[in-house]
This record gives C-alpha cells, structure tokens and sequence, in this order.
C-alpha cells in the first residue's frame, strides 16, 4: 500500500476512490464501473503532474525521506553484481549504518560505500537511521585506502540526515573520523563517484560525497544542516523549516547551479519510491556515464581534478 506525503493528501483520495470501485466491481461482475475507474486514474495523473510541476524545497524534502524510497541496500542488489560486504573498522566496532564492499559494476570491478537507513522501523534501529558513528567512517576509509591499493573505482551512495550526534560517538571522535573520511576520499587515485540518492546532510554526507562527480537524483536534498534543526537555530522554531528549506538552497537544482555537484539524476513521477526500477536504471546509466568521463585519467590528475572541483565550489555558480 502506497504511503502518501501530507502534499499528496488529495491524491490519495482519488486513488483510493479508484481502487473502491475495482474492488466493487471484483465483488460484483455485473457492475461496469470501468469508464468511471478510468476516468478517476486519469484525473490522478493529472493531479500526480501538478503537484510534482515544481517542488517546494520542503516538499523534495519531504519526497527525499520518503520510507519506501530505496535505499542504499536495495542499489546494491540492483545494480551490483558480486556483492562481497566487508565489515568492520578494525578499531572497535561494525557500524550497521554504513554499508560497503567489493562488487562489480557492469562488470567493472569497483568498491562501493554507502549509508544504509533500513526499509523497515525493525532495520531502521539495526541501521540507526542512516546515522553513522565514528566506527562507520572508519570503515569507509579502511575501504578507500583498500580501492586505492588496489585501483578500484569508488562508487559512493549517500543517505543520511547526518552523523550520529550522541555522547559516546562524540567521545570516540566522530568529526576526526569524518574528517579523515573526507581527507582519504581526497587523497586516493582512483576514480571517486558519489550519487546522493535521498538526504545528504551536514559532514557525514561530505564524507563520502568528496567525488571526482558527484550526481543527486531529482528530488535528492544536501546541505550542511536539516530544514528543521537550522530554523530551531536561526528563528529558535523548528516549525518554520518551510523558510529554512527555501534559505538553505539544497535542491538538485539549486546546487547544480553552484556546481556543487554535477548532474541530476531524474527520477520517475512522483518520486523515485513511484518506481523504483526506473529510477535505479537512471542511477546506473549516470554512474557509468561518470566513470567513463575518468576512466583515462591517472592517479596524480585525479586527485588534482578532485581538489580543484572542491576549491572552486561556489564560484562558478556565483559568477554565473
């Protein structure tokens, strides 16, 4: 059953009318309910368009943390083939809400990192919500100095609200452990390929989403706080985080223009949840776009090509 946004409220009332009347007409043959079932899809669509047309910054926000958006779990059975999970950060623990590991990608050997939020309320406490601690950024850049030994292509797919904020995460060095994410992801010379595929939040999404190319798909969000937690900063309300959604600049298409990343990825109407295979067919055509355009660079401009991309952020939109 389809879980509808508070901004789909209407649709859900067609759709759902629609659905009454082939459950009627399944009930009783002799019905002919189908002019009146077709007429209603149709309207649905319509409205589907409307409302989809042009997305408030908060309501891609809110398409961005839809539950039944696919997660990094299910790009990885999708699109990977081979699929070897390597855990741990040797240090002192596995952290669940980063996955990763050896795969191929169209039959290109690669590693692949990513956030893992969980489909269910049951994977998303085993998961953490897609929030890592400083174990989780540890094994990143245990598998990053392992692709860079090795001239592994890194396919990194980020989704998460942000790192873990609690007591002990702070205590074992969670911004040193992001920092020294960003700081391997900076460093190797192999190719690095971030897709932002929901939320990108704050540090633990820079983490791994410091890329050669970095893509986010249509309705994606990224930015250095939550709408929530910088309206309870600057207007000491959560409530107004419509405005903060607006002033934070964290659609596709506003950080497309400050060549903060470097291409959106569509996804199907009314969001990728909508149709998962389509907007995973978008992720994986973008992808090998992406390490085609680096495939003939070496290590050292890599990592010049890297750097740079970092350094100019924001001034190629602004001069725009």
């Amino acid at each position: 059953m389809t879980q509808y946004l508070e901004f789909e409220k209407p649709l859900a009332e067609i759709e759902g009318k629609a659905e009454e009347l082939r459950a009627l007409a399944r009930a009783n043959e002799e019905m002919d309910i189908a002019d009146e079932a077709t007429a209603l899809d149709a309207k649905a669509d319509q409205l589907l368009k409307d409302l989809y047309k042009e997305l408030t910054p908060w309501r891609k926000c809110q398409v961005a943390r839809h539950p039944e958006r696919p997660h990094c779990r299910d790009y990885i059975d999708a699109l990977f083939t081979e699929y070897t999970p390597l855990a741990g950060d040797r240090n002192f623990a596995d952290d669940l809400a980063v996955m990763g590991g050896l795969a191929r990608f169209n039959d290109q050997p690669v590693m692949v990192i990513g956030h893992e939020k969980g489909s269910n309320t049951k994977a998303r406490i085993r998961h953490n919500f897609g929030m890592a601690r400083p174990e989780g950024y540890r094994k990143a850049v245990r598998l990053m100095e392992m692709a860079g030994r090795f001239g592994l292509p890194v396919v990194t797919l980020v989704d998460t609200t942000g790192a873990y904020p609690g007591k002990g995460a702070e205590e074992r060095g969670q911004s040193e452990a992001i920092a020294r994410s960003t700081e391997m992801s900076l460093k190797i010379g192999v190719p690095v390929i971030s897709v932002i595929i929901g939320e990108g939040g704050s540090g633990g999404a820079v983490a791994f989403a410091t890329a050669n190319r970095v893509a986010m798909l249509e309705h994606a969000v990224y930015s250095v706080i939550s709408p929530e937690g910088c309206a309870s900063i600057l207007w000491k309300d959560a409530e107004k985080m419509r405005e903060a959604a607006e002033a934070l600049r964290l659609t596709a298409q506003n950080l497309r223009e400050l060549a903060v990343i470097d291409r959106i990825i569509p996804e199907p109407l009314g969001g990728a949840h909508r149709d998962a295979k389509v907007a995973m067919a978008s992720v994986s055509t973008a992808i090998q776009e992406m390490l085609d355009e680096l495939k003939d660079k070496d290590g050292s401009d890599l990592i010049k090509d890297r750097r740079q991309k970092f350094l100019d952020i924001g001034s190629k939109g602004l001069a725009a």
